[in-house]
């Protein structure tokens, strides 16, 4: 259930339907928006709705939550959800470009990528050190090393890095270097690590899983959101359909759907979505014009050298040249880079 506090709720009224709810052993869940007060109860459904909420002082309304997702629904929180990353405002009319190699593999190959990328307009940095691979043999990333060159790199280009976490244990490690931390596809219905990532204060970024529904994916946000950690990104990377032509299926009606149903920030792929370098441009685009609030892209000195995903990765040219199509695009959309 929703409880929808009156525009004059005191915080003293707020924290006595909190006080209410833990009578009835529910969990509260406060939500402060920029007019309103929003409180999510969840706990044995009966108990709650036999608290006549409307008769508490400050409150205006009790609404019944629907969807399988509550505190990432639109029916919890009205407001875009605004995530500050080192005094950087992600979502909320703002676009953010995310940019780098796929993964860490030099320090001058990082070096090389964060000038270039920060240059042309990136307000991240995307590395990683960790790579879940599809094959046991193939590279697996370059672990804590690789973390300490993003920390180097993020200090040289004042640029916060996110990287991915593939595994609970690497959990604390992952968080005690990067900014942003990343749950790819494969991760994305591994519900120990993303409770476990609840528990962080570090932004998380959750990756659509290749074959996950919208509301799977919802669902999966809710198990962050749910331990506590509220600062929550979806990404969409591609979907896997009976397509051929290209490595992934870019959903990009999940932007638009996913801003009516929820107020997280979301965040297209265009690198993984096509697979193919000569496709991230034309993605790029389309997930602006469709109200994403930003895009991560693999940008790599030297493609062809790329010891993961070089095909479809792009040099820091095209990518100057992405970001002059973007930064027009974001103007026409009324948003700012």
């Amino acid at each position: 259930m929703i409880i929808v506090m009156r525009r004059d709720a005191s915080d003293d009224e707020i924290a006595r339907v909190v006080e209410r709810l833990d009578q009835v052993g529910a969990e509260a869940h406060v939500s402060r928006g920029q007019t309103r007060t929003v409180i999510g109860a969840v706990g044995d459904r009966e108990a709650i709705t036999q608290v006549p909420w409307v008769a508490l002082a400050g409150v205006e309304r009790a609404v019944p939550v629907l969807k399988p997702f509550k505190f990432v629904s639109r029916e919890f929180q009205q407001d875009d959800s605004i995530i500050t990353v080192r005094g950087l405002a992600i979502g909320g009319g703002t676009f953010t470009p995310i940019a780098g190699p796929c993964a860490v593999e030099t320090r001058e190959q990082l070096f090389t990528a964060a000038q270039a990328v920060r240059s042309a307009g990136a307000l991240i940095l995307r590395g990683d050190a960790f790579k879940p691979r599809t094959s046991p043999y193939a590279f697996q990333g370059m672990g804590e090393e690789g973390l300490e060159l993003l920390a180097e790199a993020r200090d040289e280009f004042d640029m916060p890095f996110i990287a991915e976490v593939v595994d609970p244990r690497h959990i604390e490690l992952v968080a005690s270097y990067a900014d942003i931390i990343r749950v790819g596809t494969r991760n994305m219905a591994n519900f120990p690590l993303l409770s476990e990532l609840g528990k962080q204060s570090k932004p998380v970024m959750l990756k659509r899983g290749f074959t996950a529904s919208i509301e799977e994916w919802l669902n999966a946000a809710e198990y962050v959101y749910k331990e506590g950690n509220h600062d929550v990104i979806m990404c969409e990377r591609g979907i896997r359909t009976f397509e051929t032509a290209t490595r992934n299926t870019l959903d990009i009606s999940a932007v638009p759907v996913l801003k009516g149903l929820s107020h997280l920030p979301v965040f297209v792929d265009p690198s993984h979505s096509g697979g193919h370098r000569r496709l991230v441009a034309p993605l790029a685009r389309v997930a602006v014009a469709a109200g994403a609030d930003g895009i991560m892209v693999d940008v790599h000195p030297n493609p062809e050298q790329a010891l993961v995903d070089g095909g479809q990765a792009i040099t820091p040219d095209d990518f100057a040249a992405l970001m002059s199509d973007v930064s027009a695009l974001v103007s026409v959309m009324g948003m700012s880079l």
